[in-house]
């Protein structure tokens, strides 16, 4: 079952979320809630899901302006990343493999490969590079 786009449906959630360029961190804490909320959804809607990636932009963009991680370590990216997100080792098991795999990675045993680092900058929204 293919599920179409709603503009309409995509247009009240905008209209209820209103997202723009964070300014204050009130607008951060609350956007932040929303994409929490949104990542656990249960069967999202296409609808949702634009929305969730808008405002995992606009959080991400708002974290990398005003938290800045300096040379940090792509294991202490991810697990910075994580920690944010509230996500848990089993979470990321659909991006790097297997739940060792995932162990592995999360704990520094092993690198971060190149489709690894992707996989985790589309899932996170942030540059593969992070991970590299």
């Amino acid at each position: 079952m293919t599920l179409t786009f709603d503009n309409a449906a995509y247009g009240h959630l905008l209209s209820e979320f209103q997202p723009k360029v964070i300014a204050t961190e009130a607008e951060y804490d609350r956007l932040l809630l929303a994409v929490e909320a949104l990542m656990f959804c249960q069967d999202p809607t296409p609808e949702q899901t634009a929305l969730l990636e808008l405002l995992a932009t606009l959080v991400e963009n708002y974290e990398s302006e005003h938290y800045p991680m300096p040379n940090a370590s792509p294991h202490e990216v991810l697990a910075h990343l994580m920690e944010a997100r509230k996500l848990k080792q089993i979470d990321l098991v659909g991006i790097l493999g297997s739940k060792g795999v995932v162990s592995e990675v999360v704990n520094g045993k092993r690198g971060i490969s190149k489709a690894q680092a992707k996989a985790l900058g589309e899932f996170f929204h942030v540059s593969p590079e992070l991970f590299i």
